[in-house]
């Protein structure tokens, strides 16, 4: 009779040792995966991004429109991909939008995203646009909504 007892004392003592071997193991492992993505999230901040919140202006005669952006990649010497909030603003509108290729150099900029025209009683949502002539035209592509007050 008491070697039934000593067999259950000792399945008893190791199913425990492997639960909680089995539970140190899990939480180890679940700490290790977090420092890894945490560690892959930094290195894609810094390695993927040639310039951190751009700032650029399109110059004409009339008015300056202001482009900012939290993230640009360089495409050419000229051409630069802004992405993530990437606002144009001037005096008379804003335009938002997540993904634009700028031109430094003649001052265009091209955007096939959904984008967003405020101004002070017209308001443009497109799937993309064109600034051309320094800022005096823009062309809104695809469909689009325009609301007027």
């Amino acid at each position: 009779m008491n070697y039934i007892f000593f067999i259950n004392r000792n399945f008893i003592f190791y199913f425990g040792i492997c639960i909680v071997s089995i539970f140190l193991i899990f939480i180890f492992s679940k700490k290790t995966n977090k420092n890894n993505a945490e560690l892959e999230e930094i290195e894609n901040k810094q390695s993927k991004v040639d310039i951190s919140e751009p700032k650029f202006a399109i110059n004409n005669n009339q008015k300056k429109i202001y482009v900012t952006a939290k993230e640009g990649n360089f495409l050419s010497k000229d051409e630069i991909l802004l992405k993530k909030d990437v606002i144009f603003k001037s005096n008379e509108f804003s335009i938002e939008t997540e993904k634009v290729v700028f031109n430094r150099n003649d001052q265009t900029a091209q955007s096939k995203t959904e984008s967003l025209f405020k101004s002070e009683k017209t308001t443009i949502t497109s799937k993309g646009f064109d600034i051309f002539e320094k800022g005096n035209k823009i062309i809104f592509y695809g469909k689009s909504y325009i609301v007027l007050k």
